[in-house]
This record gives C-alpha cells, structure tokens and sequence, in this order.
C-alpha cells in the first residue's frame, strides 16, 4: 500500500500468527490482541501492518483517522461511509458534486469530489434522495485539496446511496431532515434526540462519555477492584430519601403462601405482589456492594440508577449513571484518595485522548475548558470540613449584607449544603475542586459512621463530598458504619424497618470489617470534562420528570 507501514518485530509476528493462524499468505489479528482489526503481511521476515479499518460487508476507514493521518493515506484509494453534513453542486447539470461527510468518529468532516464521467453513481449523489442527512458510501482516492477549508478531500471513484432521505409533503407540511447545516440551540436539539448523536456536539459529547467509561474500569481494575453487577430492582431506599419508583405489579391471582419468603408472610397484602412485597427501583447499589466487600475484597459497579425526583434543574435527571466503588478493610481517607486519583486521571486520559473534543468544546461551549482540566490533573484538590465551610459561607452572607455582590443564602449549623453553596465553595474560594468531610449526622444517611465526639449537639459522620466548579457535588461518600450497636440505633432514629435489612446487619454481626466508599455521578462527571452545563446535553436520551419522548 502506499500508506506508511508500521513494522512489527519479527518475534511479535510468530506469535500473532501461531494464535490467529495463516491462510494463505495473509491473516487477520483480532481485536482483542491489536484494539482494532488490521490486514497484516508477511514480508522478507517483518510483518508490516496498514492502518487500522473497521469490519463489515464493504470494509470502510474512520474518517477520524483518516484525518488524523492524512500524509499516510495519500495517494491510497479507500472506502468510506457516512451521512451527508451538506452538498453543493456545480457545473452543468451538476457535473461536479462536493459532499461534506460525517461518520461520527470525529468533530471533522471529509470532503468527497464526486464528477460526472469518473464516479460511478453520480446521478444517486445529485439526486434528491442523496441530500443532507442521507447515508452514502464512496470508494476513492485521498489526494491534496486545492482549496481552502481542507488538506485533504477524497477524489471518488465509485458512490452509492446506503439510505436516502425522504421529503414527506402530506398537503399542509413538508417534513425535511431536521439537522440542516445551520446552529441548532441546546433546547432544539433536545427534542431531537434521535439525531442528535449527528450533530457536532452530540457526537464530541458521546466521544468523550466513551473514552472516560472505558477508562474508569481500567482505572479501577487496574487497582485490582473486581466489577460486579448489583441488583436494579430492591425492596428498600439506600438513600432513606423517599425519592424510588415504585415497580409493584400486581398479579390478578394471588401468590400461594409457599411461593412467599418468611418476610412476606407476615402481611397478606404481600400475597397480591409480583415479588411478595413491595419492590422499587434501586437509588444505589451500596447496599448490595457492602456484602460482596465484606466477601471478595474491593469492588465496584457501574450502571443505571433512578430517583423520582420532581426536578427541573440542569443537574438532575430521573435515571442516570452511576459508578460505585467499594473498599474493604479502609477508612474515609482510603475512599476519599480514590475519589481524588479517579477524577484527576478522568481528566488527564480525556486531555490525551480527546483533543478534538476538547477543542471543538473549548471554541463553542467553555472557552476555560482545557485550562480547568489541565489544573484538575496538576494541582490536588482542597479539603476542608463542613464546620470551616459553614465559617466561609457566613462571611460571604456577611459580605453580601454590606452590598458586596456575593449571592449566598445565609446558613446555620445542620442545614444542608445548596448548589449555591457548593458553586461557591467550588468557584469562588478555593477556584478548584474541593472536598468536603464531616458533614452532621442528622442530614446525612443511616449507614454512615458516626465519628468520635463530646459534643452530642453537633454529632457529624465520616462523610465527604467533591465539589467541582459548576457542578456542585460531584461526588458522594462516606466511611460506614461497622459498629453493629451503632447502625442499629442509627436505623432506629431513622425510623426504618429493620426487618428490612437484617441481611444488611448480619455484615455487622459476622465478621464485620472497616469499609468504605463513594459514588460519583457519571453524567455529572461527563458534564465536568466537557463543560456543558445542562445534564440533559450529556446523555443520549434523558429521563427526567414530565418528558419520556425517547
């Protein structure tokens, strides 16, 4: 080929070729060995490798890599495929076409050259059926292009139309593709969800949510954290909050006392329900996570959490994702170190991976981007207890009272942190991410441990938050309680049904062990490296209250 070759040693060659096989004089590497799959060849004792393609009925390049490697792919006659950004034509009759293409691997486009007389399938691409939105599949050869706006365009050679677009015009309205080469606010985009991985932010959003998914199980594995899947429906609030959906079906014929465990027993109403008792879906997988650490070592889980809160905010969402990692035989400080590494290496593997990204963000979205993740990997995060929070935040109350323009809501020991609060902590004092330990116990969960003090008033619990600018809480966590006497009475005070959880405080009572742990909201954690500031912008399709139209 006349792209450049990466050469691989010949030991490396033997061995690839002894677990993949030969046939004939070329063979293929698995993904699982190489990340991608590469057309390999053996010659004069090297196996040289092309760059990488992508599987599939008509192999085809990422246009991202071709861009990002154009010099190699000079003068090589490739295939590509995507969906059209726009069209023009020129000429008569429209003898020459340029196609502005976008397969969603990259925040750049390809330009492809299609003339009449050269392209096979010219007449499908000047069609109507071939315009913006269509699918559209070229075979041709990357050369210099001669005008500006591009180093490279695609000279075609063959084109067809995978998918058209379709105008519909049923006498009061024509329907045309929605996402026309022209600025679409957040709020239009939206309402157009099933397209707006097309569109360049939707698609650098979903770029950057990729890399930093991946990245977190390697982070977490790496650190010998076993991933572990807990359940997405249960039968209690981790939270305590009263904010589950309740997923209680129930049968038309009752269940048999036989088919009910011992707890259902107690109350014949359970009888009417699908799993013999009242069943929601889960706030949090802790619960869950505590047992297989009190039996396995470190673990963690990652998936979709829910929580029926009537909100509005750009912050939350009814169903989002969350990571939850697990330490055994550790204290707030193991949890909170983790917290800390995990956020900061977030930010870096995004700054390597993710330039594009950053800079297609950077220019249309938070100009401050790259200097804030660049400061995130660089400078360690502040630390400071809620009591000497509760002071800083006075005095900006106190502040805003003599008319200084500081807009913090006053606060007394015992309330709760606001966003306001939080921001502020984030964005005006400290100018970084902060965290925030020792939070009253009396605003925080049952499981949390209490910590060592003479002061009955003022009770607090090993508890942190990560406060990240323009977010607020990023993160929530807390060493918990061991103690079986103490999470017993924390339960009482909290008023739950012990019977419950007995297999929560059987932890307690068979081998019991420090542990603790955090979570970290992942679209909120996707918010921060992307500086979009509306949680709705941030997944592909978001749950929040009064909007299911996806």
């Amino acid at each position: 080929m006349a792209a450049d070759r990466v050469v691989l040693p010949l030991g490396l060659a033997v061995v690839l070729v002894l677990l993949h096989g030969i046939s004939g004089p070329n063979f293929r590497a698995s993904r699982g060995y190489l990340g991608c799959s590469r057309l390999l060849r053996l010659r004069g004792g090297l196996v040289e490798s092309s760059p990488p393609r992508i599987s599939g009925v008509g192999e085809r390049y990422l246009i991202g890599d071709i861009l990002r490697n154009a010099e190699k792919f000079a003068g090589t006659e490739i295939t590509v495929k995507g969906w059209v950004r726009s069209r023009r034509t020129q000429g008569k009759g429209g003898s020459l076409c340029f196609v502005v293409l976008s397969d969603g691997s990259s925040t750049g486009n390809l330009q492809v050259i299609s003339e009449y007389n050269i392209t096979a399938g010219h007449d499908d691409i000047i069609s109507s059926a071939a315009g913006t939105g269509a699918a559209i599949a070229f075979r041709g050869t990357l050369v210099p292009s001669p005008a500006a706006g591009q180093a490279y365009e695609l000279k075609a050679r063959l084109a067809s139309v995978v998918g058209g677009v379709h105008i519909q015009d049923n006498g009061t309205e024509t329907r045309v593709y929605p996402l026309a080469k022209k600025h679409h606010s957040l709020e239009v985009l939206r309402t157009l969800a099933h397209l707006r991985g097309r569109s360049n932010l939707g698609g650098a959003v979903a770029r950057v949510r990729n890399v930093l998914a991946k990245a977190i199980h390697d982070f977490l594995t790496e650190r010998q954290f076993r991933y572990v899947q807990t359940p997405i429906i249960t039968k209690s609030d981790c939270e305590g909050a009263g904010e589950a959906f309740s997923v209680n079906h129930v049968s038309s014929s009752s269940l048999t006392p036989s088919n009910l465990t011992e707890t259902a027993r107690k109350s014949p109403e359970n009888s009417k329900y699908f799993f013999g008792q009242p069943a929601y879906l889960t706030v949090s997988g802790q619960l869950n996570l505590e047992a297989l650490c009190c039996s396995i070592g470190n673990v963690y889980c990652f998936g979709p959490t829910f929580r029926a809160e009537k909100s509005h905010t750009g912050r939350h969402l009814a169903e989002f994702w969350m990571l939850e990692p697990e330490l055994a035989f550790a204290d707030m400080n193991d949890a909170i170190s983790l917290a800390e590494d995990l956020i900061r290496q977030m930010a870096n593997t995004v700054r390597e991976r993710c330039g594009d990204e950053i800079n297609f963000l950077a220019k249309f979205i938070d100009k401050t981007l790259p200097d804030r993740l660049l400061e995130m990997v660089q400078t360690p995060f502040a630390r400071i207890t809620y009591s000497d929070a509760l002071i800083l935040l006075r005095n900006a109350s106190r502040k805003e009272s003599r008319g200084e323009r500081v807009m913090v809501e006053e606060m007394h020991w015992g309330d709760d942190l606001k966003t306001e609060h939080e921001r502020y902590l984030a964005e005006e004092v400290f100018k970084r991410p902060v965290i925030v330990t020792n939070y009253p116990k009396a605003i925080k969960a049952f499981y949390m441990r209490q910590d060592g003090t003479n002061d009955t008033k003022r009770q607090t619990v090993s508890s942190f938050d990560i406060l990240a600018p323009k977010i607020g809480e990023l993160v929530g966590g807390s060493q918990r309680e061991e103690r079986l006497n103490k999470l017993v009475r924390s339960m009482d005070q909290a008023g739950l049904d012990k019977g419950l959880y007995q297999w929560y405080i059987d932890l307690r009572r068979y081998g019991s062990i420090p542990h603790a742990g955090f979570g970290i909201g992942f679209d909120r954690l996707v918010q921060v490296m992307t500086g979009v500031e509306n949680i709705r912008d941030v997944i592909p399709f978001p749950r929040v209250h009064g909007s299911i139209d996806f």
